[in-house]
């Protein structure tokens, strides 16, 4: 399940580090503000739209066959011939790969009350290895052999997928399902009735944002002089980020002891000094140590907001992923769009007050809400 989920997310993140590559193959210059832009859009209406029918299908079908779309969805990726087509495929290609997102709350399913938080701990840290180990696979292959190649690539990995699911996995209907309607009636229940969930999405939102702000522009920011990199270097970043996320899981155990509280202001501050690196230190150096910086604020500000959300209503947890998932991969898509826009305008300057300027306020909504934050904790 681990590797499973790491597949299926990593199809949301192979655009980045091609995009100047995407752009040249199809002679259009919007292809870097509108794919990963439409990609995360996709991915959040996945989130919404897809992920709640776990509580109502059989949970392996249900897998195996978003796998399956997901491959469909990555040919029509690798045969667009143009921007409108390859938007469409991109759309598609988001909103199926949530099915990481159904594999998740199924390992909690399957897994016995004893090790249910290990058996999470593993799968997400295989969907944390997808998202970071994507792009590297990406650069490498894109450099090679082109960027249609790495999305045929990712065709027969999907498929894999689908058939080490449908192997692996057991049958398993909900007990009570629900129609569709009224788990889409829940979930606006719950976002009109939880303050602190509406908080944390959003902030959430905010530090999602300043991350596809980086990652979006990064591969566009390496090709220019004079570090004149291509995209196989883009990718390796995400190896270099693995550092940062690596470290996420301390911030999660002091969550534990101290309340998420601290911990997301932490993660928000580590985000702004991510920024204020980038700007202060311009060149290859400066993007090594201020991606690791990154990748760690908004990871840990995550695992913390998880931490308190979950412990909201222990049993909507399918339906409070959704929400907060969702509100977090809208940000990511503004985010993506708003970036390719300071780019085109403002170049390198402009990207870093954007990417800086969005974890700040994230920062002001922590600190206004640090006290009842700590008190939804002590009342769990």
């Amino acid at each position: 399940m681990a590797l499973a989920a790491g597949l299926a997310v990593a199809n949301i993140y192979y655009n980045q580090p091609m995009l100047g590559l995407m752009s040249h193959g199809l002679g259009d210059a919007r292809v870097s503000g509108w794919i990963p832009t439409l990609t995360q859009l996709g991915y959040a209406a996945g989130l919404l739209f897809l992920l709640p029918l776990g509580d109502m299908l059989e949970r392996r079908r249900l897998i195996v066959v978003q796998f399956l779309v997901l491959a469909a969805s990555l040919v029509l990726a690798a045969m667009a011939p143009g921007l409108a087509a390859l938007a469409v495929a991109s759309v598609l290609v988001g909103a199926t790969a949530t099915v990481a997102q159904q594999i998740v709350p199924f390992a909690a399913v399957l897994a016995p009350p004893e090790k249910r938080g290990s058996a999470i701990g593993s799968v997400m840290s295989g969907l944390l290895t997808g998202i970071l180990l994507s792009r590297t696979l990406a650069g490498l292959i894109s450099t090679a052999a082109g960027w249609r190649s790495m999305f045929w690539l990712a065709v027969p990995i999907a498929v894999m997928g689908a058939i080490l699911m449908g192997r692996s996995l057991p049958e398993h209907r909900p007990r009570h399902p629900l129609r569709y309607r009224e788990l889409m009636a829940s979930l606006v229940k719950l976002w009109t009735g939880e303050p602190v969930l509406r908080r944390a999405a959003m902030t959430q939102a905010l530090l999602f944002g300043s991350f596809s702000t980086f990652w979006t522009i990064l591969a566009l920011r390496l090709a220019q002089p004079p570090l004149n990199l291509g995209a196989a270097v883009a990718g390796l970043f995400g190896v270099v980020g693995a550092v940062g996320v690596a470290m996420a899981p301390v911030a999660g155990r002091v969550a534990d002891r101290r309340g998420p509280a601290p911990i997301i202001a932490l993660g928000a501050a580590a985000t702004i000094l991510a920024w204020a690196i980038f700007a202060a230190l311009p060149g290859l150096w400066g993007l090594i140590a201020g991606v690791i910086v990154l990748d760690f604020g908004v990871q840990a500000a995550l695992v913390s907001h998880q931490h308190l959300i979950y412990g909201l209503h222990p049993e909507y947890k399918s339906r409070l992923n959704t929400l907060f998932m969702t509100t977090m991969f809208v940000g990511g898509a503004i985010g993506s769009f708003a970036a390719s826009w300071a780019w085109r305008q403002y170049g390198w300057p402009g990207v870093s007050v954007l990417g800086g300027m969005l974890p700040i306020g994230a920062l002001a909504m922590s600190l206004m809400h640090w006290r009842p934050a700590r008190a939804v904790r002590t009342s769990e």
